[in-house]
């Protein structure tokens, strides 16, 4: 994958006075391969509430909350807020939704195919060749998937949401794979294809943090799990 390099913004001191973040966490676990995806594993539930202990320990505040409208979401932020008190109401936004992946790979596959998209029996990988097949094609227009906006209409969801944010201090995003991945590839001026690829890499509650001022976003981290990084949890690391 080739990335087209951006000019590097240059920060200045009035940058560095205004500065905010935002802190993007995907979603725990959900139910891959369940007859409903979004909903909380147990295990998805632990890593959630482990980052909240992280930042409650670092004590990390937040001025904002946003989610997007999905369960794992609200479950997520749920969990978080075990651990870390003092979090301001959040405010769900649908543009933080995660495209729909049945439907995308429906897309692909052809009307007459039936069958569960994906089940927890089935081929994992094939899946998320469909998948990832499935969104290069979506994002060039190629494809249309039912009940879906068309790539520019989500991708621009995503970036009105991210540069609304560039005043709004401290904030906490609690989202999924595909808006997180969108909004990386927004700050970075990178094309479509860094997207998927980024997306397909996302861990589950992993951590992407992004400062802003006013006029610009610098990306700081992405997919961090530090608050898996403990011998007793190798096995909390998960990506479905």
């Amino acid at each position: 994958m080739t990335v087209a390099a951006a000019t590097p913004a240059v920060r200045t001191d009035a940058d560095n006075a205004a500065m905010g973040s935002v802190t993007f966490v995907r979603h725990g676990q959900a139910s891959f391969g369940a007859a409903d995806y979004d909903q909380l594993s147990d295990l998805g539930a632990r890593q959630c509430a482990a980052l909240g202990a992280y930042f409650s320990e670092r004590g990390r505040r937040f001025d904002t909350v946003l989610t997007g409208t999905l369960r794992r979401h609200a479950q997520s932020l749920e969990a978080i807020a075990t651990s870390l008190a003092g979090l301001p109401a959040a405010r769900a936004v649908p543009a933080l939704n995660e495209y729909d992946a049945e439907a995308l790979v429906r897309a692909v596959r052809g009307a007459g195919e039936e069958g569960p998209v994906a089940s927890a029996q089935g081929d994992r990988r094939e899946h998320f060749r469909l998948l990832r097949d499935a969104l290069a094609r979506w994002m060039a227009g190629e494809i249309v998937a039912a009940g879906m906006p068309d790539w520019p209409a989500f991708r621009d969801g995503v970036a009105g949401v991210l540069d609304g944010l560039r005043s709004a201090g401290d904030v906490l995003v609690v989202s999924s794979g595909g808006p997180i991945a969108t909004a990386i590839a927004h700050v970075l001026q990178a094309p479509p294809q860094a997207v998927v690829a980024l997306n397909l890499q996302m861990r589950n509650s992993a951590l992407t943090e992004v400062t802003c001022t006013p006029a610009r976003h610098w990306l700081v981290s992405f997919n961090g799990v530090p608050h898996l990084d403990h011998p007793e949890r190798a096995g909390w690391i998960t990506f479905s």
